[in-house]
């Protein structure tokens, strides 16, 4: 009950700045160009509660997923009619423009501002993304094995754009699953074309994309077990791994090379606070395979900016996962991903939310404005059946384009449509969301 009620509070931290900030662009913008708000409310349905100030009702309403902003004469289709000054249809359409998407715009603002101060405060990243993509472990049977890439290949290129760190290579990497792309491998001072067809990595719920390659990651012991082999060997939280028996160890294969070595002596090459030491540790026999009792974790940095620098990083940020975004998007659209693993309703976002909080305030403030950037490119998209600011803009566009209002019986029947085109999608996220969390997802309803 307590993590369900935590999950809740956060839930309505995060959704509620969210919520707020996208709905006073609007209502920031309209006052500046002189339109009447009459409602700013935080939900959807009957008000809760308020305050009315002025000609605006500040209020909360039933159905906390959303809110809006309505402004006067909004909804004054009808041609001919007298409007008043402080009306929104009495304005012209750049005001009108101005208006609508100022939400978007403040939701990028926000996410730009948040990942500044994120990136000013430090930010604990794992070592290996900053470093050049030279390959250290290759999963056996993955298609980076079935391509024939070795160890110490370095990743040139992936679809002829160059890749300098592997952060690079993972977003291009995961975000083209079951996709063939042409890789520019450097080996031995060559250059070698390599075809590599990507799967769907099943670690994840989401459809991402899985080479089976990683980088040469240092591992760093966070926990060691009380009367385990690691602590009866000398070994201590902090300790880097660097080499077992002579060979250099990476992440993947340190866990491979206890698992493997079961009651035989394994000499540890480990730095410890920039000195070198020497231990000696026998891994314990736990069913069919060796255990030391530590757990290991990546190598990572602390990664702090000054203020150009946090805002040049928080732009470069913000572009990737636009893109990113837009990608996903045009393939949800075009049927080359699924719905189902790709899109996350109020329930997820919840259960995110809650996990990011468990991590610290930083990391639900990173968060906070990977959802707001998500929020504000959305909502830029002149999809015209969708109920978003992007359909708004590209109805005044067309306006613009005609030199003439649409129709009013045509506005309402379109207004209509996107309320139902919402309705069914709200419907959908809510069931999807519920649904991933049976035990065989969708295939838990077939009745065979």
């Amino acid at each position: 009950m307590g993590t369900l009620f935590g999950t809740i509070l956060v839930f309505l931290f995060v959704f509620g700045i969210l919520v707020f900030i996208h709905e006073f662009g609007h209502f920031f913008m309209a006052k500046l160009v002189g339109v009447r708000v009459e409602v700013f409310s935080f939900g959807f349905g009957k008000r809760l509660l308020g305050r009315r100030k002025g000609p605006t009702d500040y209020r909360i309403s039933l159905i906390p997923v959303g809110g809006y902003v309505k402004f006067l004469g909004e909804e004054a289709f009808e041609t001919g009619r007298i409007l008043e000054p402080d009306s929104f249809m009495a304005k012209n359409r750049w005001k009108r423009f101005l208006i609508i998407v100022m939400g978007a715009v403040m939701n990028v603002l926000l996410a730009v501002l948040i990942f500044t101060i994120v990136n000013m405060a430090g930010v604990s990243v794992p070592e290996y993304l900053n470093e050049k993509p030279v390959i250290g472990w290759i999963d056996a049977g993955s298609p980076a094995a079935k391509t024939g890439l070795q160890i110490d290949d370095e990743i040139m290129s992936i679809n002829q754009k160059k890749v300098e760190t592997w952060s690079d290579v993972e977003l291009t990497i995961g975000t083209k699953p079951e996709k063939l792309l042409a890789l520019e491998i450097k080996r031995g001072g060559t250059i070698i074309p390599v075809e590599l067809m990507t799967e769907k990595d099943k670690k994840y719920k989401f459809d991402l994309g899985y080479a089976g390659f990683y980088g040469k990651i240092l591992t760093v012991i966070q926990i060691v077990t009380p009367n385990s082999a690691a602590e009866k060997g000398g070994l201590k939280a902090g300790d880097e791994i660097r080499a077992i028996n002579g060979v250099p160890v990476y992440f993947y294969k340190f866990i491979q090379v206890i698992e493997k070595n079961a009651e035989k002596e394994l000499e540890f090459d480990v730095v410890r606070e920039g000195r070198p030491v020497l231990l000696r540790i026998t891994p314990q026999r736990k069913g069919q395979v060796g255990k030391i009792g530590v757990q290991p974790v990546m190598k990572s940095v602390e990664m702090k900016y000054g203020l150009i620098g946090a805002l040049s990083q928080s732009l470069k940020d913000c572009s990737n996962m636009a893109f990113a975004l837009l990608d996903l998007i045009k393939k949800l659209f075009t049927g080359q991903a699924s719905p189902t693993k790709n899109l996350g309703g109020p329930l997820e976002i919840a259960s995110m939310s809650y996990s990011f909080f468990q991590l610290g305030f930083m990391k639900l403030l990173w968060f906070v404005g990977f959802l707001s950037l998500q929020l504000g490119v959305i909502n830029l998209l002149p999809i015209p059946i969708l109920p978003l600011d992007g359909t708004q803009i590209f109805i005044l566009g067309l306006e613009g384009i005609m030199r003439r209002d649409l129709g009013p019986k045509l506005k309402q029947v379109w207004t209509q449509i996107m309320f139902a085109v919402f309705m069914f999608l709200f419907g959908f996220l809510i069931l999807n969301d519920l649904v991933r969390r049976l035990p065989h997802g969708w295939k838990s309803l077939m009745p065979f």
